[in-house]
């Protein structure tokens, strides 16, 4: 049976370690952002940092990075239908993303959806309150989720800030759980990160989208969505050229959805150890009114 394996694993060391069960156990080092000062509330004002006083904030000599350890339970080659039980690169691209802007993420419910072995959602609850982690429950992932859950509490903001559910991206709305409805309503964030790589998986997160919109419209609670992907380039026959077939279809069949998609500069700081590929793309997803 052919197997897909993540690059990530050989361009960097996580001290990878034999499990039990016939997986791994890997170490993704970060360091942490700048942190501000717990009791000073910074609001930006012409560009200039103030405090909650409205004071000048003046900027101090940087103290030494904290780091920390995401350890992450996963498998080193799978099948294609299981690759959510590995780490791919842009899982890593959308946790910088997060704690580059977790003064943003602290305030607002997470969701991340296709969210394979965890590890953005544990990144995004090292500074939110609130993350709801979900994937389609094959492979035992779900299961694995709630290990490496486990793995990391230490690094939580609080405890218990991450619910794991099953989300289905081929379910049709009516047959969602209530507890997957409120979780849709009540968020304000969700993130995505790889899951675009199959022409019937991304129509079907399309319409997951839609719905997401749709719900967002109807209680008037406005989503974001931030996708991170590596292009993943062919050679064809057909185009005699280079091509991104996976993401050229996500970008052709949202094309005249009431969207607005912007797309983020992938220079943001770098907080976890991988290669940052030029391949990478950040994409900022609203509804456009």
């Amino acid at each position: 049976m052919y197997k897909v394996k993540s690059e990530i694993y050989e361009e960097t060391n996580y001290s990878t370690i034999k499990v039990d069960n016939g997986r791994v156990l890997s170490k993704f080092k970060f360091t942490y952002p700048p942190e501000v000062d717990a009791e000073t509330t910074i609001t930006l004002h012409n560009g200039i940092n103030t405090d909650k006083d409205g004071d000048l904030v003046v900027k101090r000599k940087a103290h030494a990075k904290r780091s920390g350890v995401i350890q992450i339970e996963h498998s080193e080659a799978t099948e294609l239908r299981l690759v959510g039980l590995q780490v791919w690169r842009g899982a890593l691209l959308l946790a910088d993303y997060i704690f580059h802007k977790h003064e943003e993420f602290c305030n607002m419910s997470v969701l991340e959806l296709g969210a394979g072995v965890g590890l953005t959602s544990i990144a995004a609850a090292i500074y939110s309150s609130n993350v709801v982690c979900t994937d389609v429950n094959v492979g035992g992932i779900l299961d694995l989720i709630r290990a490496n859950i486990k793995h990391n509490t230490e690094l939580f903001k609080i405890p218990n800030s991450i619910n794991v559910l099953e989300f289905d991206f081929l379910q049709p709305l009516q047959d969602y759980s209530g507890e997957l409805l409120e979780t849709i309503d009540n968020c304000d964030v969700v993130v995505a990160a790889d899951v675009i790589y199959d022409d019937t998986l991304t129509d079907a997160f399309i319409n997951v989208m839609d719905t997401l919109f749709e719900r967002g419209n109807l209680i008037r609670k406005g989503k974001t969505i931030y996708i991170a992907l590596e292009k993943r380039y062919v050679f064809t026959l057909a185009e005699m050229d280079t091509v991104a077939p996976m993401f050229e279809y996500f970008l052709r069949k949202s094309m005249h959805k009431s969207w607005k998609i912007e797309y983020i500069a992938t220079d943001f700081p770098q907080y976890f150890e991988y290669e940052r590929s030029r391949h990478l793309v950040m994409l900022k997803v609203t509804y456009n009114k």
